[in-house]
């Protein structure tokens, strides 16, 4: 997608690139429709641009910047104002309907003029997020908040948030805010078991599709009251 009436320079790869983004940024401004999606997604930083469907049914978002804090540098703090480049990366948000949801963040790379700032370049980053982050803020905190508060196993947080054991582990330990009612009496007690090992498949005979049905990390639960039987 380039801007109508503007020819693109050969000699700059990224022209084409950072017209597409600068026009997707007015359209959001200017496009009552999409502005409605943008208050739709609510993750604040970005609007969207446009959505389409993939053959698969997958709904693919491509996202613009909308905070204009995201071209400060992120040493030095100065706002930029010389365009580098473009990117696009692909961070995972919660999940939202039946079908598959993704991102594309097409966001640009940023000069940092600054004499005394030791950094020449940057790329933008919000709060939801961050530079780097494979995940929005928001999923990371739900992973988290599932295994805290309301009792979830990590396995299953994973398997319905599309999430590693790992990530999803690392996200509960994080969470760590205290609530403040007091926790219910236990009346039996048991044992989260985690195994390590192979992970294990099964044909599915309908669609003929292998399934996951043990991770490497499976947890299971021991209940010493029914003679330590899952």
């Amino acid at each position: 997608m380039t801007h109508s009436g503007t020819a693109p320079d050969a000699g700059c790869p990224w022209t084409c690139v950072i017209i597409s983004v600068l026009y997707a940024e007015r359209s959001c401004r200017s496009t009552g429709l999409l502005s409605d999606t943008t208050l739709l997604l609510e993750l604040d930083g970005v609007s969207v641009a446009r959505v389409e469907r993939l053959a698969d049914g997958t709904r693919r978002v491509h996202l613009v910047t909308a905070d204009e804090a995201a071209r400060a540098c992120p040493t030095c703090g100065v706002f930029a104002t010389r365009v580098k480049g473009s990117a696009v990366t692909r961070p995972r948000d919660l999940p939202y309907g039946e079908s598959r949801l993704e991102f594309r963040w097409h966001k640009r790379r940023w000069f940092c003029r600054e004499a005394g700032c030791a950094r020449r370049s940057f790329t933008e980053q919000i709060a939801q997020i961050p530079a780097g982050a494979r995940l929005t803020a928001r999923l990371r905190s739900a992973a988290g908040r599932r295994v805290r508060d309301a009792g979830s196993t990590v396995l299953q947080a994973a398997r319905d948030l599309h999430l590693s054991w790992p990530i999803v582990m690392n996200a509960r330990i994080q969470a760590r805010e205290v609530t403040d009612s007091p926790l219910p009496e236990a009346e039996v007690l048991g044992i989260d078991e985690t195994r390590r090992g192979r992970p294990r498949r099964e044909q599915d005979p309908t669609t003929d599709k292998w399934l996951l049905v043990r991770d490497r990390r499976h947890t299971g639960f021991v209940c010493p009251a029914a003679g330590g039987r899952r």
